[in-house]
């Protein structure tokens, strides 16, 4: 058991260490610049006829951004993970970043096909941009609220009076297990949908073009999924440590915000973004009235 413990710390010390991190960020900028460079190298061959590809994605400069912007997703997702062990609550915020990332990405795809007309609010893409613009500011907005309500910066360490410091040390190292296991799965799971989506593309050439305009949900549907798991495992595992009521309703409620996110996915249309700005909305209100009693936990804790 301690030899298993031992190489865990190890793996989190080398894999989720700040040193590591400024690394991956470092590699992450790098491998962003040149794959936008590419991309637009890909688009001027595209729009001289040197090459053809049949795609909106290859035809306008606009929509090389995102690219890049794939690559810092990834680095996103790598924060939180890094985030698990420190703090549940930027744990969730980091998902909602994500989010947040994925819809600015889908703007810079579909930008490329916009049809400036009178017609606007008629024209199905130019409709599905509209309601994407305004969810993006709305989502920025409910961000910033919800990083603003933290009121602990580390949520384990601030029931340090309610919980026996050993219980406290025993949850985080659970944390920093769950988050050297999401490493190598997270890391197979987007080797597997990337690799899925080529071998489909060149099976049926028709089918890899849908595919590709549902790029958005390549990975990320998948990787929501195992962050439902973790956030349920979580919950679990936290009532060893806390039967507060309002704790247990905090962490219900943030598994319910990524099943909302998750579902997002699946929806098309104004659908998808009600149901991203709903997902942001409910974990932020959630938040907001836990920090109700967690500012009152005297008067509940004297009359209950």
């Amino acid at each position: 058991m301690n030899f298993i413990k031992k190489n865990i710390e190890k793996a989190y010390n080398f894999l989720l260490s700040q040193s590591f991190r400024v690394k991956s960020e470092r590699a992450i900028l790098a491998v962003a610049i040149s794959s936008y460079i590419a991309h637009l190298i890909l688009i001027l061959l595209v729009n001289q006829e040197i090459i053809k590809l049949e795609s909106n994605f290859f035809t306008s400069p606009i929509a090389a951004i995102y690219t890049p912007f794939s690559f810092i997703l990834i680095y996103e997702v790598y924060l939180l993970i890094f985030f698990l062990p420190k703090s549940i609550s930027f744990y969730i915020g980091k998902q909602y970043e994500i989010i947040m990332l994925i819809v600015i990405r889908k703007i810079f795809k579909d930008i490329s096909n916009i049809k400036m007309s009178s017609d606007w609010f008629f024209i199905k893409s130019d409709l599905q941009f509209t309601y994407d613009v305004v969810t993006s500011l709305i989502v920025f907005l409910l961000i910033f609220l919800f990083y603003k309500n933290i009121i602990n910066k580390n949520d384990s360490i601030s029931e340090a009076n309610s919980i026996k410091l050993k219980s406290i040390k025993k949850f985080i190292s659970f944390k920093k297990t769950l988050a050297v296991l999401l490493v190598p799965a997270l890391f197979i799971l987007s080797l597997y949908t990337f690799i899925n989506w080529v071998v489909l593309s060149f099976e049926d050439y028709k089918y890899g073009i849908l595919e590709f305009k549902n790029i958005n949900r390549i990975f990320f549907e998948e990787f929501f999924t195992v962050l439902i798991i973790v956030d349920v495992l979580l919950l679990l595992f936290s009532l060893y440590y806390s039967d507060k009521f309002y704790k247990i309703i905090r962490n219900s409620g943030f598994v319910i915000s990524t099943i909302l996110i998750k579902t997002s996915f699946s929806a098309e249309g104004i659908v998808s973004n009600i149901l991203v700005v709903g997902s942001v909305l409910f974990g932020l209100l959630i938040l907001l009235i836990h920090n109700f009693y967690e500012k009152n936990k005297a008067y509940f804790s004297r009359n209950y």
